[in-house]
């Protein structure tokens, strides 16, 4: 199992997978912005997506669970 964690106190604009959908290494799984400033979350493992921690529009804080991967 991998998670993929907030890397810092964000809003979230977007999730690009839903449960069930296969990662790569590279996917861009969320869009987050902080600052004015949009910040890719990329997969750095490939993987199935378990479940979601977030939805558009939640302010995630660093090591919010975003999404986990099996």
């Amino acid at each position: 199992m991998v998670e993929i964690r907030a890397e810092m106190v964000a809003n979230v604009l977007s999730v690009d997978v839903e449960v069930g959908a296969a990662v790569a290494v590279g996917d861009t799984v969320a869009l987050l912005e902080s600052m004015k400033m949009e910040i890719p979350v990329i997969a750095e493992h490939p993987g199935t997506v378990r479940s979601l921690g977030v939805a558009p529009g939640d302010v995630v804080q660093e090591g919010d669970l975003l999404v986990e991967l099996v």
